[in-house]
């Protein structure tokens, strides 16, 4: 097995952790993005069918409140409103979870501004999930560039270290002792 499945300890069962970084996991993923193991098609077919059905679902779920709008004969004004609302919170929190796939967010403050506004337009998460999912886990290009960044820097690291004790002990010629 391979200690970069989901759901593992790090630690293999034959001795300690892998040396150099590790990947991180991506939710639903866990780290079968890096090998594309583990169940890592199914999973991607799971995660575009669920975020579709759940898209689906809430928009029934509106349409039911919207129907309970009409009943109460609110304006049309209200309406309007709550379809506004909707929509433009859902292209936001689209946007913005599109974002989160390919790049950090910058500002923690500002992300957790639109905390209310992305709740409030779920459904345009749920679709980006939806959209990226058809193509590879969400958030597993950036992810994965991260990854193979360390990794790359970890190798330069381990190879061109001149203070590598270790290493200084196994290339140098043993020289002769003073008397």
């Amino acid at each position: 097995m391979s200690p970069h499945k989901s759901g593992e300890s790090a630690e293999t069962p034959t001795g300690p952790p892998p040396e150099g970084p590790r990947p991180e996991p991506i939710r639903f993923f866990g780290t079968t993005w890096v090998a594309h193991d583990g169940g890592y098609a199914l999973r991607r077919v799971a995660v575009a069918a669920g975020s579709l059905a759940a898209a689906v679902g809430a928009c029934f779920l509106l349409r039911f409140a919207y129907q309970g709008l009409e009943t109460a004969n609110a304006s049309s004004f209200v309406g309007v409103l709550v379809i506004v609302t909707f929509s433009v919170c859902s292209a936001i929190a689209f946007r913005k979870t599109w974002e989160g796939f390919s790049k950090r967010p910058g500002d923690a403050a500002r992300e957790e501004a639109l905390r209310s506004l992305k709740g409030i337009g779920f459904i345009g998460s749920l679709l980006a999930y939806f959209l990226r999912s058809l193509a590879e886990a969400p958030g597993e290009r950036l992810r994965r560039t991260e990854y193979e960044t360390a990794v790359s820097r970890y190798e330069r690291r381990r190879t061109t270290r001149t203070g590598n004790p270790a290493a200084r002990k196994a290339n140098r010629p043993k020289r002769a002792k003073r008397k």
